[in-house]
């Protein structure tokens, strides 16, 4: 009879099952990253892109497109690193995957939640090197070329980041083709409170008073000052790493969106991932509230 300890067993060559079964497990793991197995892959994904590419109605492709960019820190720690930066960074190199995928697909607008206005109360040793990967990413794309829009309270962004988006809206106001929004210091109550200060001060500007504004306000007034004002709202929303909410992203202009919620964490967001999305969204019959 073999000696037990704890879940393993001797075997006949004197290793424990635990043992045989690291060691098979360790083998796998090199097997998948050789060269031979990683271009099989790689080949099967290509086709499985084609099959989906092929397979999208090209009238029924979202104008709008909102990515919640979640999973970065718990893609660190799967990944056994103890800087959760390290997440954050391999999730700033994917965005420039998305945008290019957005504008294969004819996407108009995309827009990235990288920073929500709860994360500003993060301590400094995580919220400083956040802030700085997002200030090199904004520079990286609008050296790019992409047309770069800042979505979110400026106002409560230390100094230095509040410049980096604005500089980066100024020098890519012009560029054609996809408007990528950046939500940084991001709320959905707080755009909306913030569109309602607006409003009030254009109107008291003019002399209209509180009564007279009354009479006459409906939601498109309260449009007009959002954020993302004279673009299309988002007709889907993505969020990875499996949560389903939306966590305040886009309140008011996600009334009748569509919403995909992918298991996959960001920096991990394939095209086949993304394809998948649009292909869900075509498949929906909208009724828009009806």
């Amino acid at each position: 009879m073999g000696v037990r300890w704890g879940d393993t067993r001797r075997g006949a060559d004197g290793g424990s099952r635990r043992d045989r079964g690291g060691r098979r497990a360790r083998v796998i793991a090199a097997v998948r990253r050789s060269g031979p197995y990683a271009a099989v892959r790689d080949a099967v994904y290509r086709m499985y892109e084609r099959r989906l590419e092929a397979s999208l109605p090209t009238d029924n492709i979202p104008r709008h497109v909102g990515v919640i960019l979640d999973g970065n820190r718990r893609w660190a720690r799967s990944m056994g690193l103890t800087d959760v930066s390290t997440g954050h960074r391999a999730g700033a190199d994917k965005i420039t995957d998305l945008l290019h995928w957005c504008t294969e697909a004819g996407v108009e607008v995309v827009t990235l939640w990288l920073l929500s206005t709860d994360n500003l109360s993060r301590p400094a040793a995580e919220l400083d090197p956040l802030l700085e990967i997002i200030e090199n990413t904004v520079q990286k794309l609008a050296a790019a070329g992409w047309h770069v829009k800042p979505v979110g309270a400026l106002d409560l962004l230390p100094d230095k980041t509040a410049r980096v988006l604005k500089d980066a809206y100024e020098a890519t106001s012009g560029a054609p083709g996809l408007i990528v929004n950046v939500a940084v210091g991001y709320g959905g109550r707080r755009e909306i409170a913030d569109a309602v200060r607006s409003l009030l001060l254009e109107q008291a500007g003019k002399g209209t008073s509180i009564e007279e504004l009354a009479e006459v306000l409906d939601v498109e007034h309260i449009a007009e000052h959002l954020y993302t004002r004279g673009q299309p709202d988002p007709d889907l929303v993505i969020r990875t790493s499996g949560e389903q909410r939306l966590s305040g992203f886009l309140l008011w202009q996600s009334a009748h969106s569509e919403f995909y919620f992918c298991e996959v964490h960001w920096p991990d967001f394939r095209k086949v991932d993304f394809l998948r999305a649009l292909r869900s969204y075509a498949a929906r019959h909208r009724r828009f509230g009806s």
